[in-house]
């Protein structure tokens, strides 16, 4: 689907990347940049652990920050969000994730003009087999960049849409490695659940690390992570996606939590 979500609402627990609008002494009013610009409120309580001795020390008018979903009303339109509960590497990895998900918009666009389709019917089309096959939008563009339209074709796209993406992903994408996505669910129902799910997952990133290739795992919502495998082909990096899946998965259904993967 495109960036924008319009039509629908963000889950709990889910970070989201906003604008912020206008500020109050008890907190301040965000659109909602990847759900057509519906309206959040942060109240101040949610924007600093510590004491505020004024709100734009933190945060100002205009400026994008990435907040976590409190809580979520569609009847009443009402969508609560914190600062304080994000972490600074849940932010980075917000950022990282929506940057991609706009260059991937961007060049779609572009391809769809040539094409003469409408954006909508082209993410119609490609969205499914990209995201499947290499994780995410990005990485099956990153994919047409290195390796041409055939990655594309491989995937389940006409050749004739596979060309056109890939002569425009080779102009506008530099790619060094390849890399492969994939999602993890993993949750843990016990007390101490969450160091029980830090634990599988360091287990499993540890076992890509030992391998020589780059490994990162994102937190997308809560139970979701997603794992992203930097190697030198998509042979070696399909391989290590499904060994680290495997390894979270057995990891934290020993430790009392279950896990499911999807794509790679």
């Amino acid at each position: 689907m495109p960036t924008i979500k319009s039509e629908e609402w963000p889950e709990v627990g889910e970070l989201v990347i906003s604008t912020v609008n206008e500020i109050t002494d008890y907190g301040a009013y965000v659109t909602l940049d990847e759900y057509g610009g519906k309206e959040g409120f942060l109240h101040i309580s949610e924007i600093s652990s510590g004491w505020i001795r004024n709100i734009r020390d933190f945060i100002r008018e205009g400026e994008k920050v990435v907040l976590k979903v409190l809580r979520v009303d569609p009847e009443k339109s009402q969508i609560d969000l914190s600062l304080r509960r994000v972490t600074q590497r849940e932010k980075k990895e917000k950022i990282l994730l929506w940057k991609r998900s706009r260059k991937a918009e961007s060049l779609l666009r572009s391809a769809s003009q040539k094409i003469g389709i409408t954006l909508e019917e082209l993410y119609e089309e490609v969205a499914e087999p990209l995201e499947g096959t290499f994780g995410d939008i990005y990485g099956g563009l990153e994919a047409a960049a290195r390796e041409g339209a055939d990655a594309l074709v491989r995937a389940g796209i006409r050749s004739e849409v596979a060309s056109v993406i890939a002569e425009i992903a080779r102009e506008k994408i530099r790619v060094s490695a390849v890399k492969v996505r994939g999602i993890l669910n993993i949750s843990c129902t016990k007390p101490d659940g969450v160091l029980r799910i830090k634990e599988a997952l360091l287990k499993a990133k540890e076992i890509g690390s030992k391998r020589g290739s780059e490994v990162k795992i994102y937190v997308i919502a809560p139970p979701k992570y997603q794992v992203e495998v930097t190697a030198k082909d998509y042979k070696e990096a399909n391989m290590l996606l499904k060994k680290i899946a495997d390894t979270a998965i057995s990891m934290i259904t020993k430790l009392g939590g279950q896990g499911s993967f999807e794509g790679g």
